[in-house]
C-alpha cells in the first residue's frame, strides 16, 4: 500500500493504556525518544497491538507544528527535537523538513511563522505533535 503520509518513524509499542474507546500507546522510536499515539481500542484489537509491537508512527505534515525550543506547560506531549534541512515557501504557506534522530519529518506552516521563527537550514526546532494526530501501522 502507498501512502501520502511522508512522516513515518519506526518503533516500538512499549505500553497501552486502555480505556472504554480509545487507547494510549506509547511507542520508542528507533532513535530512543518516546512518542504516544491516541487510537481507538478497535485499531488496538485489529493492529493487534501490545507491548513489543513493531510499527511505524504516520503523521500529516500539517499536523506537526514547530517550536524554537522545548515548550512547558503545554498539553502536547510528543516533542520531537530536531534541525531544520530545508525550508520552500509558497505565498502563504511553507515546507520546512526537519531531520530527527532515527528519519525526517516534514512540517506545513505559515510563511509568516517561517519569518516570525527565523527558521532556516541548520535551525534548532522542536516539532510538536498531539497525540490523536499520530496513526499506527504495524510491519
Amino acid at each position: 500500500m502507498s501512502l501520502s503520509i511522508r512522516n513515518q518513524l519506526s518503533g516500538t509499542v512499549t505500553s497501552v493504556s486502555f480505556g472504554e474507546v480509545m487507547a494510549a500507546v506509547k511507542v520508542r522510536l528507533a532513535s530512543g525518544q518516546d512518542l504516544t499515539a491516541a487510537v481507538t481500542m478497535d485499531a488496538v484489537k485489529d493492529l493487534g497491538l501490545s507491548a513489543g509491537s513493531e510499527v511505524r508512527a504516520l503523521m500529516k505534515s500539517t499536523e506537526v507544528a514547530l517550536a524554537t525550543g522545548p515548550v512547558s506547560g503545554l498539553s502536547i506531549r510528543n516533542q520531537i527535537p530536531g534541525t531544520v534541512a530545508e525550508v520552500s515557501t509558497g505565498g502563504a504557506m511553507a515546507r520546512v523538513k526537519v531531520r530527527v534522530d532515527g528519519g525526517e519529518l516534514t512540517a506545513a506552516v505559515t510563511a509568516d511563522a517561517v519569518t516570525d521563527l527565523g527558521l532556516t537550514a541548520g535551525s534548532p526546532v522542536v516539532a510538536l505533535i498531539k497525540s490523536t494526530e499520530v496513526s499506527l501501522a504495524t510491519v
